[in-house]
């Protein structure tokens, strides 16, 4: 997938996630409370963040992405028969 393409599948993705959200809780975004503001603003970065995390991972299982999305790091994501190297990508297959 082109990055342009990963790029608009963010922003697509996060627009209807966020639409949502919006709608359900501009009362909390518009809040007099800067903590009940900021809580929602979590909740949009959160959403931001998988929006991003389903955009890129097209190549990973379901299962994979929901990991991904509960934040597991990445080194329990890699098969059993592969070494992770020193930046927790894959490795060498182990013999």
């Amino acid at each position: 997938m082109a990055k342009d393409d990963t790029i608009e599948n963010r922003v697509y993705l996060f627009e209807s996630l966020a639409s949502s959200y919006i709608s359900a809780a501009s009362e909390m975004l518009s809040s007099d409370d800067e903590a009940v503001r900021a809580r929602a603003r979590r909740a949009l970065a959160e959403l931001a963040y998988v929006s991003c995390v389903v955009s890129d991972t097209g190549h990973l299982t379901a299962e994979q992405v929901r990991e991904r999305v509960l934040g597991t790091p990445k080194t329990e994501l890699t098969p059993p028969d592969v070494e992770p190297d020193d930046k927790g990508a894959k490795g060498k297959k182990r013999k």
